[in-house]
Parts: C-alpha cells; structure tokens; sequence
C-alpha cells in the first residue's frame, strides 16, 4: 500500500515537470505525459510493470473525450455529414485496412496478421486530433470536420473488428457473418435507444437537476450520464466511447451545452493525461533498440502510407486537395483502438509477443510526431495543394488595419461589449484574443479578431497601436496588464490607454505604468447608482455630472475603502492592495488623548484621517489644532496592516 502510494506521488511529480517543461518549450501537454509514460513505465523508473492496471480508468478519458466532441455534433449537424462519415470515412477505412493486409502479405505474413495490421493501420488517434484541433480553435474548420467524420467512422469500424479478431484463431468456430450480424443489430438498437432518452428523458432530467440550484448535483449528474451511456453500449459488445459520443450528440442542443462541458472538462483532461501516460508506458525499449531499423521503415511506411490512402479517400469522397491533405496529416497516425486490437490479438495467439511490440512501439512513435503535424499543417498542405485555405480560421489572413481606429485587447465579455457599441456608432476597430476557440467563432461571424498574445511586441505592432485612436485593455489579470501598459508606453507612448479593472486594488500602480484611465466595474457601476439615486433624490443633473466627472478626475476619492464586516471576503493574494475603513474610538488610556492632530504623523503611517467624529459631530476636514479628547472616534483608512499598526500606535503609542 505505501509504495503505491509512493509511485503515485512520483507518477505525478514526473507528469506536473514534464508539462510544466513542454509548455516552457511550446510543445503540446500530449507529448509530455506520452514521454511521462515512457519515464514511469518498465523500461526505465519501473513505477508501473502492468500499465494495464490504468486500463480502464484511462479508458474512461477517451469516453470523457468523446463526449465533450458529442457535444458539438448535433444530430441533424451529423445527418448532414453522412457523406462524409459514411462516405470518405468508409473509402479511408476499407483502403487503408485492404492495402496495409496485401502489403502484408507480400512480406510473408500469416493472413490472420495481416488482417490484424490492416486494422491497426486503418485506425487514427481520435484523443490525440481532437484535443490538438480543439486547443488550436481550427475544430470548425473543413478539414477538422473531415478529419472528425473519418474518426466517427473509423470508432464505428472498431466494434466489427473485435468481434472478427478472436474468430480469426484456429479454435474459433463461429459463424462470423452471423457474429457481423449480431453485431450490426446492436449497434441500431443501441443507437435508437440512446437517441429516446436524449430527446426525452435528458432534457427533463437535467431540467429537475437545474431546480436545485446545486453544482455538486449537476456535477454528478454529467458524470452518471456520461457512464451509464458508456457501461450501456459496452453492456452490448460496443464501444464506450461510442456511447458516450451519442449521449452528448444528443444533449448538444440543450440549452445546457455549455455548462455540461464545463462542468465535465476538468475530468476529461486530467483522464486524458493518464489515458497518454499508458500508451507511453507500453512503448518496448528493448524491442525498439533491436528492431529500430524496422521501427524506422514502417513508420514511414505508415505514416506515407496513410497520408496518400486519406488523401484518396477524399477525393473518391468529393473532397477538395487541401481539405484531403489537411485531413491526412492530422490522421497518419495509429489509434489508441490500435493498441486495444494489439492486445487482443496477442491474447487470441494471432501476433507474437515481439510482433505487437514492434507494432506498439510504431503506434506510439506515430502519436507522438502527430501534435507537430497538425501544429504545422498549414505550410505542408499548402506545399501539397495550389488550393487556398479557407478564410474562417485561425490562420486566415488577418484583418486589415487601419488609421486611427480603436485596438481592443482582449474579446470576453467587456470587450465584446465595447465592439458592439464601436460597430454602431460605425467607428472602425480591431481585436487581438488568445482564446482560440472565441477567435475561431468570431471571425466565423466576420469580427475583426486577431490571434496572439498582446504581451509579444510583434502583436501589438502588427494590430496598429502606433496609429491607433485608443488602445482599450479589457482582461482583469493584473500582472499581464502592466506588462501590456509598459509595452504600449515604449512603442506608442502618445497613444491612449484605457483599462477595465474590476476593482481599485491597483489604480494608482497602473497610472503610474502609463494608463490614461482605469475604469473599475465595480467603482464605476457605484457611481452609475448614486447617479440614479441623486436623481431620484431632485439634485439637478448638471450638479450630478459634475459629481460623477470629478469622482472619476480625482480617482474615485470618495470611494475607496469600506468598512469590512465578517462577511467580507478577503483575498489573502492582494491583501496588500486592498484598503480598509476603520473606525478607532479613543479611551481614557489611549496614547493620543489630550493631543493635537497635528501631532500624530498619520503620514509615516501610511494611512490618511477621513474624519473625527465627537459626540454628534463629525469633522470630515478637522483642524490640524483640534485637541483629542476620550470618546473620540477617528475614521482611518488604508492598507489592511497599516490600519491595524495605526491603531496600535493611536492607542498604545508603540
């Protein structure tokens, strides 16, 4: 029991390093928890010497994954596609898999090997493409949707495949057009039942579940779901990711969508890690090292191999070259289906122990080129294909810049906002964001929107601010702000900077960083209310915007600060930042009785004197003379540590 907790803990110091290092390096996380695998697995540190001990609860990854993809197909969206699921993604299939076995074959292998091959070559890494296309934001694009189709199909081929595997060995006697068979009425019993319950039963379901207002209930919910429809397609034979995918394809038009994939990401992520954990355990150093030049030929054989078929496939499909070629680099690869048929095989005697190897360690290496294929497959496909890329996507030619019009940075909910208010009074703008997914549907919708991070001087160059009419900063990460301010000061330092906050911890530091106005929501939505209520309250409105003009001229003077009570939340990471009012009643002991207020250096306390209250009295501009009797109560205001080290010095004198 300790030493597996013990290799857990070292299975995640190696898996948190080995992103942390990737991301340092700009490569994606898939590779780091693949070489994370290769680390703990029997070649090396030995962690782990079964990795098939993660088996299943790495399986439960791709079924998380396969849901979150449901989510974004909507049946009558997957209608729309048969031609591409049932019509490229049928031709990708049946080439691959029939040349793969000839090649076979032609090499001298048994016909039940080769028929095994065929089917570890036809099939792609579903994790490893969609993660990749989704974290680019190119999932929307046609050759991402191609590239899912042929998936779609090719995790439907899946279930016949195992079903024909273990009748392949000699002891099998049974029928295998009547196992087909069986296996095809499943398949649409499985699928009616599945498509009954999301139109039905779902919706009402999380409907009652909504009602009580409980995340922890919804939260479960998603999770029951996502595995009943698993176990349920698994109970018959099927895929559970299958399952899984159908069950989101269905809740895809809820109203619910979006928080059902959010609710469920954390899960999915962190079950995909493992999942690539374990295909990197499993690679065979020692049958690598020995056989590397056959390791070598067939994946290039592979991967060339796959890259022509898929491009075949599309165009017997219809398909454009760029759309075809597109697709084929994101799925030259083996699957993770691939490794499930290697290891049945094995178990049925059809491949020998040193021949799944072999055929692992080229699978693995395959997933492991293919985040760089589908990071770069713009410049290729444009080398293979005269065709021009599709404008709707991340790497479509960026919007035009033009003179003095507005740079927003950052597109969430403010900058949206803005942009929309910018579009009616007609006044030209453009957007940088590095949400790619919110980029890729923006500029779906014809937004000016450019991809990049604001804190690179290329970035800012290349959206115009030297010739901008304002730069408006609208993300609330205070650190990456002042990095974004003090560049713009450099390359554009007559250009002005408006920046949304949400509170005033920091306005004086990022004035002093270069902002010409910070605009705190929650200050400013306080001022839109006392201008309503003087309204309300007859004062004139002239008297109301002169008030509001100077709150904001003078920073929100009149503002800052408020007394906390037990309620109040206190954010421990800017309790520096954050300033208190506090009221001080002097007693009879207090250090500062019989004293002027001139003598008490409020100054070298680092707090300021709002007021002194004496009796029914309040003093809000006190005379430096006035001398401080017992029953006064002076209101300071300041940073929480220095409220709390004036009172001392105000009562003790310390």
């Amino acid at each position: 029991m300790q030493d597996n907790f013990l290799h857990i803990l070292l299975l995640m110091m190696v898996a948190i390093f080995n992103v942390w290092l990737f991301r340092r390096i700009n490569l994606p996380p898939i590779l780091a928890y693949l070489s994370c695998g290769v680390l703990a697995g029997p070649a090396l540190l030995g962690l782990y010497e079964t990795p098939e001990e993660f088996h299943f609860i790495a399986e439960l990854g791709v079924v998380f994954l396969l849901f979150s993809l449901g989510l974004e197909f909507s049946l009558p969206r997957m209608v729309a596609m048969r031609h591409l699921v049932f019509g490229v993604g049928l031709a990708q299939t049946m080439l691959t898999l029939g040349a793969f076995y000839f090649l076979s074959l032609a090499l001298g292998l048994d016909k039940s090997v080769a028929f095994v091959i065929g089917c570890m070559a036809a099939l792609s890494s579903t994790a490893i493409v969609i993660k990749q296309v989704t974290e680019l934001g190119i999932l929307h694009t046609s050759r991402s949707q191609m590239s899912v189709s042929i998936l779609l199909f090719q995790d439907l081929a899946v279930v016949p495949m195992l079903i024909i595997i273990p009748l392949l060995s000699s002891d099998s006697t049974q029928s295998l057009s009547l196992a087909i068979s069986m296996s095809l009425v499943k398949g649409i019993f499985v699928f009616v039942v599945l498509l009954s319950a999301g139109k039905w039963v779902l919706p009402k379901l999380f409907a009652e579940i909504a009602r009580t207002r409980t995340d922890e209930m919804f939260v479960l919910t998603t999770i029951l779901v996502i595995l009943l429809a698993a176990g349920f397609t698994a109970w018959f034979g099927l895929s559970m990711a299958l399952g899984a995918f159908l069950a989101g394809m269905m809740l895809g038009e809820s109203q619910y969508k979006h928080q059902l994939e959010a609710d469920i990401r954390p899960f999915r992520d962190i079950l995909m890690g493992l999942f690539f954990i374990t295909v990197g355990m499993r690679l065979n150093f020692e049958s690598l090292l020995q056989q590397w030049y056959l390791a070598l030929l067939g994946l290039v054989v592979l991967m060339i191999g796959k890259l022509l078929l898929i491009r075949l496939a599309a165009f017997i499909g219809g398909a454009s070259g760029k759309d075809g070629w597109g697709a084929a680099l994101k799925l030259c690869q083996m699957g993770e289906f691939s490794f499930v048929i290697a290891a049945l095989a094995t178990n049925e005697k059809i491949l020998s122990s040193e021949q799944s190897s072999l055929l692992m360690s080229i699978g693995i290496v395959s997933m492991g080129i293919t985040p760089w294929l589908i990071a770069h497959s713009k410049p290729i496909v444009q080398r293979f294909s005269r065709d021009s890329l599709p404008a709707p996507s991340l790497f479509e030619k960026a919007p035009s810049v033009e003179p003095e019009q507005a740079v927003i940075l950052g597109f969430g909910r403010v900058g949206q906002s803005v942009s929309r208010l910018l579009k009616l009074e007609k006044i030209p703008y453009l957007v940088v964001d590095m949400d790619p997914a919110r980029v890729q549907e923006a500029r779906l919708a014809g937004e000016p929107v450019l991809f990049g991070d604001v804190r690179q001087r290329d970035i800012l160059l290349g959206s115009g601010i030297q010739s901008a009419k304002l730069v408006m900063v609208t993300f609330d990460d205070h650190n990456k702000v002042m990095e974004v301010i003090s560049m713009i000061s450099r390359l554009a330092p007559k250009v002005p900077v408006v920046v949304r906050t949400r509170k005033d911890d920091h306005l004086e530091e990022l004035y002093r960083a270069g902002a010409s106005q910070v605009v705190p929501e929650i200050l400013e939505g306080s001022l839109m209310l006392v201008s309503q209520v003087l309204h309300l309250c007859d004062v004139p409105m002239s008297r109301i915007l002169k008030r509001v003009r100077t709150e904001r001229k003078e920073h929100y003077g009149h503002m800052h600060g408020f007394f906390p009570g037990e309620t109040t939340e206190v954010n421990y990471s800017q309790k520096d930042t954050q300033r208190f009012m506090h009221a001080i009643v002097l007693t009879e002991d207090a250090y500062v009785i019989d004293k002027q207020l001139e003598e008490i250096d409020f100054a070298r306390m680092r707090v300021e004197l709002k007021s002194v209250r004496r009796g029914e009295e309040e003093y809000t501009d006190p005379n430096s003379n006035l001398l401080l009797a017992v029953g006064d109560v002076l209101v300071i205001h300041g940073k929480p540590r220095r409220v709390e080290r004036a009172e001392k010095l105000i009562l003790e004198g310390l």
